[in-house]
């Protein structure tokens, strides 16, 4: 099976195409270069967009506008070739690329997301971090000291582990389904609903 997966939670876009839970070609780019991007990888590994047989695409947490974006193309995408789409977290993306370590997204507003038995949005300090534990992702990075403070590792800014790479995305992938049933994971609204409701004086 021909996947071609993509990630657009954090500030780095990835993307990658997959044949049978093994990453053919894979790259990083800007939002709005995704389908580029995707175009080259194909290119590169002798395919086009028709010989996919499925999209898979990260669900977040993350940016809420380029989030919304790639579930867009995500679905735009799929329907166009028709065939299915599946979402995966961009949590367990991260952790499956760093050997179960501990993803942290940054969420802005001094928060990062995290899992704590299950997706969460959290204050650095309260992120379940524990000595010894390896923490990737760009909040990790945000916020290196907070946690290496509590006696985790945090690899270097440059490290790969950091960037939730497509690949991972492909193989964690098993359930396809509509692409209208893909849905982003949300775990706090948007900057704009905020500031109405502060405006509301909610």
């Amino acid at each position: 099976m021909l996947l071609l997966a993509f990630d657009t939670a954090t500030d780095v876009a990835t993307c990658a195409v997959s044949r049978d839970g093994e990453a053919l070609a894979e790259g990083c780019t800007t939002v709005p270069k995704l389908l580029a991007e995707a175009d080259g990888l194909l290119e590169r590994v002798g395919a086009a967009r028709s010989d996919l047989d499925a999209v898979v695409v990260g669900v977040g947490p993350g940016r809420y506008t380029s989030l919304r974006m790639g579930l867009v193309t995500a679905r735009v995408l799929a329907f166009a070739l028709d065939v299915p789409v599946a979402g995966v977290s961009t949590l367990d993306a991260l952790a499956a690329g760093a050997d179960g370590a501990l993803p942290l997204i940054d969420a802005r507003r001094g928060e990062v997301f995290t899992l704590d038995r299950g997706p969460a949005c959290v204050r650095p300090e309260q992120a379940p971090v524990e000595p010894g534990r390896l923490c990737v992702g760009d909040g990790a990075v945000r916020y290196r000291t907070v946690f290496e403070a509590a006696g985790a590792t945090v690899p270097p800014a440059d490290d790969p582990r950091h960037v939730p790479w497509a690949r991972h995305h492909a193989r964690l992938a098993e359930t396809f389904g509509p692409a209208e049933l893909v849905e982003p994971l949300y775990l706090r609204a948007p900057d704009a609903d905020r500031a109405l409701e502060r405006a509301a004086g909610r």
